[in-house]
This record gives structure tokens, C-alpha cells and sequence, in this order.
């Protein structure tokens, strides 16, 4: 279930302020790739088992936040930090 387009209008990331906007459907597949090989950790530095239903990302490009059931999860510990991503999202790592 996708987040509602008013709801997303409001969110910011919690760390830096900075708006989100959605993953699409191919970085998700990427990014679900890469922690299926055990290769993405969150913010805190543990690693992220769960593949993303669907994912929120700073429209600056830096940081991922899932979405779990269609409720985004805001918490800057669980937070994906795009750096590890390399390529996919123009950053080295």
C-alpha cells in the first residue's frame, strides 16, 4: 500500500529535515538484491535482513527510510544511508 501523496507532503527526514520522496520499483529491486547478499546495513550498523515492501528516500539522495504496511518507519537508527549503495544511487561506498 503506498504512502498517501498528503501524508508525504509532510514528511521530512527526522535527522536532516529534508523531504522524501518514493523508490521506485527498480532501486527497490536493486537495493532488495543487495541485502539479500547480506551487502546494505541501517544507520545503527546492523544489517538489514528484511528485503523493502517500499522505501522513502531524501529527494537529496542520501538516506532510505521502508515503509512497513504502508506505514513509513521514521527512525533515524533504522534509517538506510545511501552511501554503502555506490552506483545505484551516485555515491561511492
Amino acid at each position: 500500500m503506498p504512502v498517501k501523496p498528503d501524508l508525504l507532503e509532510i514528511l521530512c527526514c527526522p535527522l536532516t529535515k529534508t523531504p522524501l520522496k518514493a523508490l521506485d520499483d527498480d532501486a527497490i529491486r536493486d537495493i532488495n538484491e543487495r541485502i539479500g547478499a547480506g551487502q546494505v546495513k541501517y544507520e545503527s550498523g546492523a544489517v538489514v535482513k528484511d528485503p523493502l515492501q517500499e522505501g522513502l528516500i531524501t529527494v537529496d539522495g542520501q538516506r532510505i527510510y521502508a515503509v512497513r504496511d504502508g506505514i513509513p518507519v521514521m527512525l533515524v537508527d533504522e534509517s538506510i544511508p545511501t552511501g554503502q549503495l555506490g552506483r545505484l544511487f551516485g555515491t561511492e561506498g
